[in-house]
């Protein structure tokens, strides 16, 4: 009974997480907005981010209709209980929702950002970072709801008492035919069916996750390029200059694909390993137990989280170094307080014999903060790495993209070896050894406990793009230069803090798959199927070269994508510099509306295809070849992609940071021919950093999911038995 009213700290927390929120928002609401410039650009930034979003929710909305009928039909025919149909429908909506809440603030934040900056530096760190905040305290407040509502709903219908005494009664039969739980599933394991059901809404999840992502990250890449090769490049004039035509497209896209995009995927990865190590729990014959530490672990998560967030504070006037300092001391604290009282929760649950648990706990604590540190180094322009980049430009933009690649690739070494070593430590500390299935939990819980601090880890992310608005803003509305000079160490940092996010996002993403494909040759086994997956298995092998190759194609889609939506925004743009009179000389306003259009348009169009190969390609694998061939392919998918996901976000984030190491006034400054080599590394890396490495972390983790939910219907339909 102590255990069970344990879980009750799951839904708590999503409270406190959504109530302090909310406190967050009102408190960015109260912030003065600035001039009437600088409220009429936040507007136009927000409706066009609005608009897209609403065009993306319409398209997203069909495939989620279509996939929703093609899983209740395989529900009706006894290939899945009768509740993934509809889980599937809450983990896509509860994504959406924490990334467009997470967005709507943003747009709010970036002129109050801007006119905060003007009193100092910290001042407009406060407004960003709250912002920031929100979009992570939302991600787990919104998360941890999905979960608590699904845990008890489950457990109160396996419990026999679903249908509640308001249902109206001639309707009970049907109700109990509509959601009559297939044996297979339940088996006579409650826990079991509870959490194997859990495990499929992660697929809406990370379906809706995907799609934000990639289209996101085309429409804020193809705008970014598109502004920085005409505009910086071409016509020499600054970033987010209001001559620009593509400069409000830009900032939209900051905020639909690095805010709404972000939060969807982060979201994606924070249910996905509570539920993996849920089920894998079960699997290690922890019970209720092993459902109870990872979502009470999260609830502790958000307490910390919270409390973190009252350390980023510094001076008034405080240089970037301090600043950072300050970051990470929330994030520290937030880590620390995590660590000390899991000890307390998982000898309460778990008891002294499985204490291991705990110390795997501690390893993905110092996993993520050691992955994050190790991309600090390789993306900051405090540091050697980013630095070597800027002076390749003194040599021309062949050189800086020589460079970018070969330090990306450079830093894949030390977070495989972190991932790797986290992995061992992991399994054998929770018993692997003797109990293989505990060891497979003891690396799930890794992750959660990487995870565990995402509403504070989050935030350091999530504020780079509003300070990156406000910079834009503060351009176009002609601020005092010691503004625009705030906001870009602002963004700067933000950089340096997104990039570690990723990496973060990455670590915790290899160890969730490893965790789901763990996941789902138990799911394969539940349903009496034997699987040999020696490497000497031909369909094995097979499996292992095409999930290899997955990313590598994924991310030739996103990035050709890109390269296309860009196109047609340098295209545009070169048409008004050339046919709108008087832009250049500032006497006639461009036609911002259109670029806006064209990057809409674009990103719908393009990210529906790599989106649907994440879908085909497990199950054509399954179908044709085998679920032995389909474990290669998730294994293979999970270690390329791990690598690759890690090099693409480092070089991008490296070569973004080198090109702002040049506007300081190294190597020539703004406008040096260092500067325009500079900036032609950067929009290399956009694509990199912001579109396909991040929804390499998605790709992984949804071919995963798809394959655990489709189980049945490919183990009974293969051409291989």
């Amino acid at each position: 009974m102590f255990k069970f009213d344990l879980l009750l700290l799951a839904p708590v927390g999503s409270i406190m997480a959504l109530g302090f929120a909310w406190y967050l928002a009102l408190f960015i609401l109260r912030q003065d907005e600035g001039s009437d410039t600088m409220r009429e650009i936040a507007n136009a930034v927000r409706i066009g981010a609005n608009a897209y979003l609403k065009r993306q929710y319409a398209v997203v909305s069909i495939f989620f209709a279509v996939i929703f009928c093609l899983l209740l039909a395989m529900a009706i025919k006894g290939y899945l209980v009768m509740f993934v149909p509809f889980a599937f429908l809450t983990g896509g909506f509860f994504s959406a929702l924490s990334g467009f809440i997470g967005m709507t603030i943003a747009t709010k934040s970036s002129n109050r950002t801007a006119q905060a900056a003007q009193k100092s530096l910290n001042s407009g760190l406060r407004v960003a970072f709250s912002s920031g905040a929100v979009m992570g305290l939302t991600v787990v407040g919104l998360g941890l709801l999905d979960l608590s509502i699904w845990y008890f709903f489950l457990d109160a219908y396996y419990s026999g008492v679903a249908v509640p005494s308001w249902f109206p009664t001639g309707l009970v039969p049907y109700f109990n035919w509509l959601f009559e739980a297939h044996p297979l599933h339940v088996g006579t394991d409650k826990i079991a069916a509870i959490t194997s059901t859990m495990l499929c809404f992660g697929m809406g999840a990370s379906s809706q996750a995907l799609f934000a992502r990639v289209g996101g990250g085309i429409f804020t890449k193809a705008a970014d390029v598109g502004a920085d090769l005409v505009g910086k490049v071409e016509a020499g004039i600054p970033e987010d200059d209001p001559r620009n035509p593509a400069v409000i497209a830009d900032n939209v896209g900051d905020n639909v694909g690095d805010v709404a995009g972000m939060g969807a995927d982060l979201y994606e990865s924070y249910v996905g390993s509570i539920v993996a190590t849920s089920a894998l729990g079960v699997a290690a014959g922890l019970g209720v137990a092993g459902v109870t530490v990872p979502m009470v672990m999260a609830a502790v998560g958000v307490i910390a989280s919270i409390i973190g967030t009252f350390f980023v504070k510094s001076k008034e006037e405080a240089s970037q170094k301090v600043l950072l300092a300050a970051l990470r001391k929330g994030v520290f604290v937030s880590s620390i307080l995590v660590a000390v009282i899991s000890y307390f929760l998982i000898k309460a649950t778990l008891g002294m014999e499985h204490i291991g648990v705990y110390w795997a706990v501690i390893v993905g604590l110092a996993a993520g903060v050691l992955i994050g540190l190790c991309t600090e180094y390789y993306t900051s322009s405090g540091f050697k790495p980013t630095r070597f980049i800027a002076e390749q430009s003194l040599t021309g933009p062949a050189t800086v993209i020589i460079g970018g690649i070969a330090v990306g690739m450079m830093s894949t070494a030390l977070p495989v070896l972190i991932v790797g070593i986290a992995i061992l430590a992991s399994y054998f500390l929770s018993g692997g050894a003797v109990n293989p299935n505990a060891g497979l939990y003891g690396i799930s819980i890794s992750a959660v406990g990487m995870l565990s601090t995402l509403g504070i880890t989050l935030a350091t992310d999530a504020y780079g793009p509003v300070a990156d608005n406000a910079g834009g803003n503060a351009e176009m509305s002609h601020l005092p230069p010691e503004v625009r000079k705030r906001t870009d160490a602002l963004d700067s940092l933000g950089n340096t803090t997104a990039a570690t996010g990723k990496g973060f996002a990455i670590g915790s993403a290899a160890l969730t798959a490893l965790a789901l494909i763990a996941a789902y040759r138990d799911q394969v086994l539940l349903y009496g199927k034997d699987m040999d997956l020696s490497l000497m298995v031909p369909n094995v092998l097979v499996g292992l070269f095409i999930g290899a190759m997955l990313p590598f194609f994924f991310c030739s889609m996103t990035m050709r994508a890109v390269g296309r939506a860009a196109g047609k925004i340098v295209v545009e743009v070169r048409r008004q510099f050339k046919e709108i009179a008087g832009i250049m000389e500032g006497k006639n306003k461009p036609d911002y509306a259109r670029c806006v259009t064209i990057a809409t348009v674009a990103a719908q169009k393009e990210m529906i295809l790599p989106a649907l190969f994440a879908i085909i390609a497990p199950l054509a694998v399954g179908i044709l070849i085998g679920v032995e061939a389909e474990v290669g392919l998730l294994c293979g998918a999970t270690a390329t992609g791990f690598v690759l996901a890690i090099m693409m976000a480092n070089s991008g984030g490296a070569w973004d940071n080198a090109k702002k190491y040049i506007e300081e006034g190294n190597f020539g400054g703004k406008g040096s021919q260092a500067h325009k080599a500079g900036v032609v590394g950067d929009t290399v890396g956009d694509p990199f950093k912001d579109t396909s490495g991040p929804s390499l972390n998605i790709l992984i983790k949804l071919m995963s999911m798809v394959s655990i939910v489709f189980a049945s219907f490919i183990i009974k339909n293969s051409f291989f038995k």
